[in-house]
């Protein structure tokens, strides 16, 4: 498999900001004002989180539908944690509107890891730096 996703960023005028295309896709990235930003779009922190919940989301409707089964509406949510020893972790929590049995649970908890984003998380990826 080649290139997966691809993503470009140019600074803004602004401290931290800074304008992030993807594809046809355009948005803003920027540091809380806690942080000395202007909290104008999303920290690189929310973006990670963002990544792995709508992977997430994405890969619960696709096994539903490969499954003919319906999960009805549901929302997934990411925090970014870390401790003062450095150890950082992920907690999640996927939310449905209506109960599920008991066995479709353990499915879906096993389905959530094992989605994409969740597995190059897990794994953790390396990253080549160049300058051009």
């Amino acid at each position: 498999m080649g290139l997966i996703a691809t993503a470009k960023v140019i600074t803004r005028e602004a401290a931290w900001a800074g304008d992030i295309q993807t594809g046809q896709h355009q948005l803003v990235t920027d540091k809380p004002e806690s942080f000395g930003g202007g909290d104008l779009g999303p920290a690189p922190y929310d973006l990670l989180c963002a990544s792995l919940i709508s992977c997430t989301m994405i890969t619960l409707r696709m096994y539903a539908a490969h499954k003919q089964i319906t999960l009805g509406e549901f929302s997934v949510e990411a925090d970014f944690c870390a401790n003062r020893e450095g150890v950082e972790w992920i907690e999640r929590r996927v939310h449905f509107q209506t109960a599920l049995d008991a066995e479709l649970e353990q499915k879906v908890l096993a389905i959530c890891e094992k989605t994409p984003v969740t597995k190059t998380l897990l794994r953790s990826v390396e990253i080549k730096t160049t300058l051009i």
